[in-house]
């Protein structure tokens, strides 16, 4: 009876501290999902959610070990989830507030609508791509997402051009004064053009990655943007997420990953 008449006194409040708490570990899991850490995360919420049981029914041993670990563990959690606080930080800190909701913009649970801009975007994006690496034409395209990218938008040169085929093609041209650096993309619109990234320096990646190829890593591990690298040694189009390379089967499971990335 106890329980009952404690499940009849849930306030709005209650409700309000339920959604902030699923909201937090929604965006901690998008974060996570897909890397390594995912397997961590999902061990510490078993490990919390255990030390809470034996809370519950009074296993005082065994739930002071579990509350220690938990409060000790907080600051190895600092250390091995270092990517991944730097961009929830960043998610957090890009959010616009009086810019049109983009604040409830990036509750995509929340979303009704699909996106088919995007889904266009990227097929003219990979028609380009496809373009170019047929004649080894160097190319670097990072889509923006959550996080805002005018910190990187500023170091090249800001535009507002609608994405088409031969817009992107001509900008990484050989011979154009726009083909160094990086482009990025938010929704339709090319933002900036030679924009210098943050380049990756770690030693493990493979040989064949060049520059552009660690460039695509350093802004995917910073921010939770997308990269599409186009080498101009083999013609390779490769894709870029969380920081990692990302493998596909062909062009259509390629165009398939991106648009489900950008929703």
């Amino acid at each position: 009876m106890e329980i009952f008449s404690d499940l009849l006194k849930f306030t709005l409040i209650d409700l309000i501290d339920v959604f902030l708490v699923a909201l937090l570990l929604y965006y901690v899991y998008k974060l996570v999902k897909g890397t390594v850490a995912i397997n961590i995360f999902i061990g510490i919420v078993i490990i919390y959610i255990i030390w809470k049981i034996t809370e519950a029914i009074h296993m005082q041993l065994l739930s002071n070990i579990l509350g220690g670990f938990i409060s000790v563990g907080m600051f190895a959690l600092i250390v091995v989830f270092q990517q991944e606080l730097r961009k929830f930080l960043l998610m957090i800190g890009s959010t616009n507030f009086n810019k049109n909701g983009q604040l409830f913009k990036q509750l995509k649970f929340l979303k009704t609508e699909t996106n088919d801009l995007s889904n266009s975007i990227v097929e003219t994006v990979i028609a380009a791509c496809t373009k170019m690496a047929a004649t080894h034409t160097g190319a670097l395209i990072v889509f923006e997402r959550n996080n805002n990218l005018d910190f990187l938008a500023r170091t090249g040169d800001e535009m507002n051009i609608t994405v088409t085929q031969p817009i992107i093609e001509s900008i990484f041209f050989k011979n154009s004064p726009l083909h160094d650096g990086a482009i990025i993309i938010s929704k339709n619109i090319i933002k900036a053009t030679r924009v210098i990234l943050p380049v990756n320096n770690d030693k493990n990646l493979p040989q064949r990655f060049g520059l552009r190829h660690r460039a695509a890593v350093g802004v995917c591990e910073k921010t939770d943007a997308l990269a599409l690298v186009v080498s101009e040694e083999t013609g390779q189009i490769s894709y870029f997420k969380n920081g990692e390379f990302v493998s596909y089967d062909d062009l259509t499971d390629l165009i398939t990953m991106i648009k489900d990335d950008l929703i």
